[in-house]
């Protein structure tokens, strides 16, 4: 079945409005890590995606019967405006459905080509679910954004641009992963034509859908998935991708969020272009390999696969690159309350830059520091720096990797409670809407004291909030059936070390 991909591929429609997309050396990633790192530029395709390509694809090869009727899809953006373009170049009607989430950037750029959008439900399988509801009783075509022969064809026609432009011997091409359908397309085109070509997979470590069922043998649904690359954020891998990927992907390799925010600054760097986290997926990926493996002198390609990045998500990146890139560390550190511990502190620091500074008087004993600091040896430089604090006989952690210190206590350090009974502390993330944030205040303040409250808008699909709740012992088991019928994902941060040290009752 693999041998039909190779006539499909070549045989696609897809320049009717796709383009041929560069494939650029990155120069300055190629200098630092001493191989030949090449971006497949897919974020310069007419609606700064890859996905026009298998959404044509599958439209154009629609019967006539069929295109008369109109096509759906459900999608939060690039696959939305893949579609749209695709029918306004055929001449037909689109119907896109898309969640209440998606920015608004997105629904407007889709509308730009003429389709109709319905917004429903706050994620895409529940935009999925009442999409495929539709096209059952209007009888419009469904065209799916990965498991689906013709749209992986399209994809694959990626491939066909990489080995007519890189003629040379390739060592590994690094591919972005969602529901499956890039890679699958890329790697059924390469591996029959190359075999010796590696084909890896980057997906986010909190959307890990191919690559758990890769390692489970068979796909799985994740019970919840990331939303910073909100391109790949899917809960299970297509069939028809999956088939392909178990025989012809040689490995799917998990990077974090962080790691995602470096790449997007590698990519500007060195093209002065800004990708979406999805699109920057692949370079970080080829970075992790790169050192895991200690390969040099290599040709290595990146699917540079999107740039629809909302501009306000630009403030989330830029605070969390440098710790991706490890060139800025975390610290909390207890130091004491008397003249002359801070001047003690800072000679520890030495001439390393601060990036940030976060302290309040908290007692009359111990004060609490909260402290970014510049590296310029990463991760041994930063264990270095926090063995020297406790040899010195100071209290260090290291808060670099701990996501709730980074996303809202670096912004409250300072804010303990005195006497304070019964105190929960919990991490919520909720669609960010209007009135959402109306909504979980209504609702937290019906029964329980709200004693902490931060919030802070990423510019991201969702909103997150950290707060404080007094609930007395005998009303912990109400109150976890509250937390459930709220409907909203959240995590307990009661014994959270970064609660403990900046925010806890004293």
């Amino acid at each position: 079945m693999n041998d039909d991909y190779l006539t499909k591929i070549r045989n696609t429609r897809v320049y009717e409005v796709a383009r041929e997309t560069p494939l650029d050396q990155a120069t300055r990633l190629s200098r630092r890590f001493n191989n030949r790192i090449y971006l497949k530029r897919e974020d310069t395709q007419p609606v700064f995606s890859f996905k026009l390509r298998g959404a044509y694809n599958k439209v154009s090869r629609l019967s006539p019967e069929a295109q008369q009727k109109g096509v759906i899809t459900a999608s939060a953006g690039n696959h939305a405006q893949g579609v749209a373009l695709a029918a306004e170049k055929l001449g037909i009607n689109s119907l896109i459905v898309m969640p209440k989430t998606t920015p608004g950037i997105k629904v407007a750029s889709v509308r730009s080509y003429g389709a109709q959008v319905t917004l429903h439900g706050n994620t895409y399988d529940a935009a999925y679910k009442h999409a495929c509801k539709l096209a059952q009783s209007n009888g419009m075509t469904f065209v799916h954004p990965y498991d689906d022969v013709d749209v992986i064809a399209g994809q694959g026609t990626i491939a066909v641009e990489i080995l007519k432009q890189h003629p040379e011997e390739i060592y590994a091409i690094f591919v972005p992963v969602g529901g499956g359908g890039l890679i699958a397309g890329i790697a059924v085109y390469i591996k029959q034509l190359h075999p010796q070509i590696k084909i890896i997979g980057v997906e986010p470590d909190d959307a890990a859908c191919m690559h758990d069922a890769l390692k489970a043998g068979e796909r799985v649904i994740l019970e919840q998935v990331g939303i910073f690359a909100d391109g790949v954020a899917v809960q299970q891998v297509g069939e028809e991708p999956f088939r392909i990927a178990r025989d012809l992907v040689d490995e799917v390799i998990l990077v974090s969020t962080d790691e995602i925010c470096a790449a997007i600054k590698d990519i500007f760097d060195d093209t002065r272009s800004i990708t979406e986290p999805a699109g920057a997926l692949a370079i970080a990926g080829l970075k992790k390999y790169v050192e895991r493996e200690g390969i040099s002198n290599k040709n290595l390609i990146a699917i540079d696969s999107g740039a629809n990045m909302n501009f306000d998500r630009l403030r989330h990146v830029a605070e969390r690159a440098e710790l991706g890139e490890q060139r800025e560390a975390l610290i909390a550190v207890t130091i004491p309350e008397c003249p002359g511990s801070f001047r003690k502190f800072c000679e520890i620091v030495g001439q390393r830059g601060i990036t940030e500074f976060n302290y309040r008087y908290s007692g009359p004993e111990d004060a609490h520091v909260f402290v970014g600091v510049q590296l310029e040896n990463g991760i041994q430089e930063k264990n270095e720096l926090v063995e020297e604090l406790k040899a010195k006989n100071y209290s260090a952690v290291d808060m670099t990797d701990n996501e709730m210190a980074k996303i809202h206590v670096r912004y409250m350090v300072g804010g303990r409670a005195k006497n304070l009974q019964n105190e929960c502390l919990y991490r919520f993330e909720f669609p960010e809407r209007p009135g959402a944030l109306l909504r979980f205040l209504n609702r937290m303040g019906q029964t329980w004291n709200i004693s902490m409250f931060h919030y802070r808008n990423q510019g991201a699909a969702y909103g997150r909030i950290l707060t404080g709740v007094q609930v007395p012992e005998g009303e912990k088991e109400d109150f976890e059936t509250f937390l459930r019928e709220l409907g909203y994902a959240y995590w307990d941060e009661s014994e959270n070390p970064a609660y403990q040290l900046f925010l806890g009752v004293t």
